[in-house]
This record gives C-alpha cells, sequence and structure tokens, in this order.
C-alpha cells in the first residue's frame, strides 16, 4: 500500500491550474479535482481547403413527443411532419431516419439512469461504467475520433458548445456521475471534453481579448506557461504511481499539441481574420437569443476555417428546465413523462417545435452563406437529435435523428430513410468517418454503414 501523501494542485502546478488545468490524479485524492481542458489533436478534412467537409452534431434532452416527429412516407416524397415544420425551407438538405438504435443507452444489467447512458452513448456508441464517484469510463466519441487522427490543419481541432455548464462531480441519474449527463464528446474514455456555454469567452478563444498588441502579449504569456508547465510535469512522473503516470504521459501529449496550436497562431496572428460582429458580453438571460448567440459564432468559426468538427448540447440529458414564454411553465423532464396526459404531450410539442425553430435559425444561415460553388449546406453535414426515442417510455431504439447538409456528398439529402428496427446508429457514423476521410472497419458497436446514403 503506498504511503505517499496526497498531491495538492499547487504543488502539481506551483498554482498555475487556474491558467492549465490538469487532470485528475489518484495522488491526488483528498484534494479538489479539476477538469481536463486538454484538446486534441487538430481536425483536417477530407475536401479542399475552398469548401473544406464539416461535421457537427447538435443534442437535445428527453427524447420528444414521436408522434410528431416521424414523416409517414418514405423516400424523397415525404412531408414534414408538425414537429419538424420549422425546417421547411431547408428540406431538401434534410435527410430524416428512422429504425436507429443506441444499444449502449439502455439498461446493461446496472438498473436505472436512462439519462446518463443517453447523452454518454449518444456519440460514443459505449455504455457508461456506472459509478457517482470519479473512476468514470465510457468511450471515445465520433468527434474526437475524427479530430485524434486528422491533421492539425485548423485553429481548433474541434469546438464542444453548449447552453448549460453542467455538473462535473457527483451524482446525477440513479448513481451515474453528473460527467455522463452534461457531456457527449470524450477525448478518452476517461475524459470529457468540456463544453463552452459563455459567449464572451468563446469569442475570446476565437479571437483573443482586445486588440492585436493585446493578443500578441496574451499569447506570448499563454506560451510561457506552457513551457513552465511542462517541466513541472516531467518533475511530478518520478512521484507517481503508474496508472497516474499514463495520465501523465496523456496530459504531456495535450500539453505538446496546445503549444503547436499555440505557436501556429502567433506565426498568423496577423492574419486573424476580423469578426464582422460586436464582442458579446455575458450570457443572454433568453434561451433563444442564447442559442442564436452560440449558433452565429459556430458559423463564424466555420466561416473562418478555424474548426471542422464541433458538437452542440442544448441541454444536459435530464434538464428540468422551464419554457415560460412558450407557456410551459412546468420543467422540460417533468413534462416529458407524459403518462398519455394531453396536456403535458401539449407542452412536450412546444418545446420540440422550439429546438427546432432554433436549429433552422442556425441551418438556414448556413444554406444562405456561399461558399466554392454553392453555400456552406453543400461542405457541411449536422446530425440532430437525442439518445431518447420517447421521454415518456425513455427508449433508445427508433430514436429521433436527422441530418442537414450534404457533407461534400456525404449522403444525398431530401429524403426520409427507414431501416429495420434496431439497426446501430454507429452504423452511421462509420459514413460520416468516410465521408471526412476516417477510414474506420468499425466503430463502438457498428455492424456496417448504412446503405443508400446516395443516389
Amino acid at each position: 500500500m503506498s504511503t505517499r501523501s496526497p498531491l495538492s494542485r499547487r504543488s502539481v502546478l506551483r498554482g498555475l491550474g487556474a491558467a492549465v488545468a490538469l487532470p485528475f490524479l489518484d495522488a491526488m485524492a483528498g484534494t479538489a479535482s479539476a477538469a481536463t481542458t486538454a484538446a486534441g489533436k487538430a481536425l483536417g478534412g477530407a475536401a479542399s481547403a475552398a469548401s473544406p467537409t464539416r461535421l457537427a452534431w447538435f443534442f437535445i434532452p428527453n427524447g420528444v413527443n414521436m408522434p410528431n416527429w416521424q414523416p409517414t412516407a418514405t423516400g424523397a416524397n415525404f412531408e414534414l411532419p408538425p414537429t419538424l415544420q420549422p425546417l421547411k425551407n431547408v428540406k431538401d438538405y434534410m435527410t430524416v431516419f428512422t429504425g436507429l438504435t443506441q444499444d449502449a443507452g439502455r439498461a446493461h444489467g446496472d438498473g436505472p439512469g436512462d439519462h446518463a447512458r443517453s447523452a454518454a452513448s449518444f456519440l460514443t456508441g459505449a455504455h457508461p461504467f456506472k459509478t457517482s464517484g470519479s473512476n468514470i469510463k465510457l468511450g471515445v466519441s465520433v468527434d474526437q475520433a475524427i479530430a485524434q487522427k486528422m491533421g492539425q490543419t485548423t485553429r481548433f481541432p474541434s469546438l464542444e458548445l453548449g447552453l448549460d455548464r453542467g455538473d462535473r462531480a457527483g451524482n446525477c441519474d440513479s448513481g451515474y456521475a453528473c460527467a455522463y449527463v452534461s457531456n457527449i464528446s470524450w477525448r478518452s474514455e476517461t475524459t470529457p471534453m468540456p463544453k463552452e456555454m459563455n459567449p464572451s469567452a468563446l469569442f475570446d478563444r476565437m479571437f483573443g481579448a482586445g486588440d492585436a498588441e493585446s493578443r500578441k502579449r496574451h499569447l506570448k504569456y499563454r506560451k510561457s506557461i506552457l513551457d513552465f508547465v511542462a517541466d513541472d510535469s516531467k518533475r511530478l512522473s518520478t512521484q507517481l504511481g503508474k496508472s497516474d503516470q499514463q495520465k501523465l504521459d496523456e496530459y504531456q501529449t495535450s500539453i505538446r499539441e496546445i503549444e503547436q496550436r499555440v505557436e501556429r497562431a502567433r506565426l498568423d496572428e496577423q492574419n486573424i481574420p476580423k469578426p464582422d460582429m460586436a464582442r458579446p458580453e455575458g450570457v443572454p438571460t433568453d434561451m433563444s437569443d442564447h442559442m442564436k448567440l452560440m449558433c452565429d459564432l459556430l458559423w463564424l468559426a466555420w466561416r473562418t476555417d478555424m474548426t471542422r468538427v464541433s458538437t452542440v448540447m442544448v441541454a444536459r440529458d435530464g434538464s428540468n428546465r422551464s419554457y415560460p414564454w412558450l407557456g410551459v411553465k412546468e420543467g422540460h423532464h417533468s413534462v416529458s413523462h407524459h403518462g398519455k396526459d394531453a396536456d403535458k404531450i401539449a407542452a412536450i410539442q412546444k418545446i420540440d417545435h422550439f429546438h427546432m425553430q432554433m436549429f433552422a435559425y442556425f441551418v438556414e444561415k448556413l444554406k444562405s452563406t456561399p461558399e466554392g460553388n454553392g453555400n456552406m449546406l453543400d461542405h457541411t453535414l449536422i446530425m440532430m437529435g437525442s439518445g431518447i426515442g420517447d421521454g415518456d417510455r425513455h427508449n433508445h431504439d427508433d430514436l429521433p435523428i436527422l441530418t442537414v447538409g450534404k457533407g461534400n456528398g456525404i449522403l444525398t439529402p431530401g429524403r426520409h430513410l427507414k431501416y429495420d428496427r434496431n439497426t446501430p446508429l454507429c452504423n452511421l457514423y462509420l459514413n460520416m468517418l468516410d465521408g471526412i476521410g476516417v477510414k474506420q472497419d468499425r466503430f463502438a458497436d457498428s455492424t456496417g454503414r448504412l446503405a443508400g446514403l446516395t443516389v
């Protein structure tokens, strides 16, 4: 048994933890843990620089009212059901999927916790290890699988955005850790990618604070911190056990990757695109304003090719946020358990419709932005959906999944595609991985690529 005393974060980073976060180490037991902010490798694209292929995933919590989501007819002649009506202006770019399942979201002998499993498995296809402690274990999400394989061709390997911060510690769903319900993007089986929900922080991350001279000072300071922490990490490694040494090695790899991006930023500083929008201040209290602003910033990041892969969590799964401006004063999670109550079903329908309105705002903006020989939707593929089908049933089969965009030919849109029940959602991820140039024989529980995506 080890007799080492617990290490504090101050001893680890000499007080610089606020500037460069460190993963929680076993040697820190008994001290405050820290969430990792280590980024993955930069993401490239299979398409040319003039029209890069972009992939994104939008996650909505608590499932939907499925009768108003699914079209009845299949193929190109389907009509938009009530929930999807806000997307009528991009119907030709839309693909609705029926029959896709995320089996990892189901209980595999570990009892309740569907909301945690819904979010955790959504992009990973992995079943989370049930714990409310720090020993979380899941899998690499599809977005980060791309980021780890592609070259460093953009300023940010990926952007993880959201509208609520979510807890990073504690029990959030029937014995499942809060990290599971709050994150859909995972760099490794133990490392979620924290999402940014503050538009000001995102803006400064994209463009730096202040004028060009301020950005130069910021980059120089950041580089000196990274050099210092890298040296400190080498010294610390001799004091750690094997498990912690592995974690620290992963951390040092991340530091080197950050250094490369910082150096690239130093070289590119004179060429940072000037944003054509005013710097946002704080977090809007109105959800629609917040969502639109985050979408505008993501559009700006794509427009300036700062990143080519993104995730957006509208809310953590199990969210009980109310929507009083829609006339829904009860929480989202509460009304999702409608028990066939007409008033609660009507409330869910209002929330679902609102989410589609916000999504429509973003994709219409992409459609109206010329790029290359077409518009941004021609070169982008965005998946929207939930890891739960019907919120009242908590089922993880026949999920509400749709995509908008062509992704430089990944699929032929404008159709409703129906697959056999229990077809793995990860099969679609194999098609998306192919489209961006990351060839894999299998991803999570995939059984093959989806047929019929192109005509």
